[in-house]
């Protein structure tokens, strides 16, 4: 289990504060359709680095 996987639960989207979802090299919030970049292994919850889904 990588260390993103131990944090997930814990994590929410910065914008309506919802679960997100782990996608390869991102993690994605269904709700607000916004992809989260995650570099070197950190992710980045800034909503304006988020891409659309």
């Amino acid at each position: 289990m990588s260390n993103l996987e131990k944090i997930l639960p814990i994590l929410a989207c910065p914008s309506c504060h919802g679960p997100l979802d782990q996608a390869p090299d991102a993690l994605c919030c269904p709700a607000c359709r916004l992809r989260f970049p995650v570099r070197d292994g950190i992710p980045v919850l800034l909503v304006e680095a988020a891409q659309p889904l």
